[in-house]
């Protein structure tokens, strides 16, 4: 059973929700503050936590993870069954934010490493326009089934960034993964960090909150 998520109520109006998905062994809280400080004031923040699970890459340590993480091999075979349970389950937070009376094209997702892979993979099979996604430091999750599995819109905003000095997801995944999007996707944005690891920067953050000022804008 997934913990509840960490939630930030808005502090205008909420005409709009942005649902952030950590990393690898994290939890909501690891991102929740930092995302609340760059959205708009009309903006909900919702950071779940995964469920704790056992994780192969990590010799079977139980941690917070949305799906088994096999091996960090572009060719490995992946967790299907989990990714897709974990794909539903952001599809359900979705629906609760339209149940709420925020529309789909009002909700935005993003996560950063094995969360950034979940939301771009959520994002894509997703059957209704989004406000967008944002992805940090990852790769799209059962790529061998794209784009025939891509139910989004051709035009959905896809923000991608990656620091060049990444030791853990490597940044020529990101760039391939990138690379593989544009073949059918119409509206990416790559941003590359020189010198950042696997983590955030000031920079990163900027270019995330030009991001939603754009693509969650205040309603008047």
């Amino acid at each position: 059973m997934e913990p509840n998520p960490v939630i930030i109520a808005s502090t205008a109006r909420q005409t709009a929700s942005l649902i952030f998905l950590h990393g690898l062994g994290d939890t909501g809280h690891g991102w929740a503050s930092t995302i609340a400080s760059i959205r708009g004031p009309h903006v909900k923040v919702i950071c779940p936590t995964a469920a704790t699970m056992p994780v192969t890459l990590n010799a079977g340590f139980r941690m917070p993870s949305w799906f088994d993480l096999r091996s960090l091999d572009a060719t490995a075979a992946e967790d299907e069954e989990g990714i897709l349970r974990a794909t539903s389950l952001i599809h359900g937070l979705i629906a609760d934010e339209i149940k709420a009376g925020i529309p789909a094209s009002r909700v935005l997702l993003g996560g950063f490493s094995q969360g950034g892979a979940l939301a771009l993979h959520a994002a894509l099979t997703y059957p209704e326009r989004l406000a967008g996604v944002m992805s940090l430091s990852c790769w799209l999750p059962r790529h061998s089934h794209f784009p025939e599995e891509v139910r989004a819109p051709l035009d959905l905003p896809i923000f991608q960034a990656h620091g060049d000095c990444d030791p853990v997801v490597p940044f020529k995944w990101g760039q391939m993964t990138t690379s593989f999007l544009k073949t059918f996707m119409k509206n990416i944005e790559f941003m590359t960090y020189q010198g950042l690891t696997h983590s955030s920067s000031e920079a990163e953050l900027k270019d995330m909150r030009a991001f939603l000022e754009r693509n969650l804008p205040a309603v008047k």
